[in-house]
């Protein structure tokens, strides 16, 4: 389940990508790129976010096996990880296909 947290995060992030100042944003007309992290850092954030999701969410489940964690956060922690392995598995289906669709043009 999405929570107003997890949203706000995401269209942040989307909003940083997509700005025109942003770090993936290209200089129009003189063909130099704008400064700030290359695609593949930005892809190794997104990846590194993911696995810090899921190790939340391991400890918040290792705490409650131990009767020391609230149900709620284990609850939470577990939601954000299943929302960021779906978001990941999401864009890696998207650039196969992209890929894919490239591999079909002519030369």
């Amino acid at each position: 389940m999405a929570t107003p947290g997890i949203a706000a995060n995401a269209y942040a992030r989307l909003a940083n990508i997509t700005n025109p100042a942003g770090s993936l944003a290209k200089t129009v007309g003189d063909g130099q790129e704008a400064s700030g992290p290359s695609f593949g850092q930005v892809l190794k954030d997104v990846v590194s976010s993911v696995v810090d999701a899921g190790r939340k969410s391991d400890v918040q489940s290792q705490a409650a096996a131990a009767g020391k964690a609230n149900l709620v956060d284990v609850v939470t922690a577990v939601s954000e990880a299943e929302v960021a392995v779906q978001t990941l598995v999401s864009v890696r289906d998207r650039v196969i296909q992209s890929y894919e669709e490239m591999m079909r043009m002519p030369i």
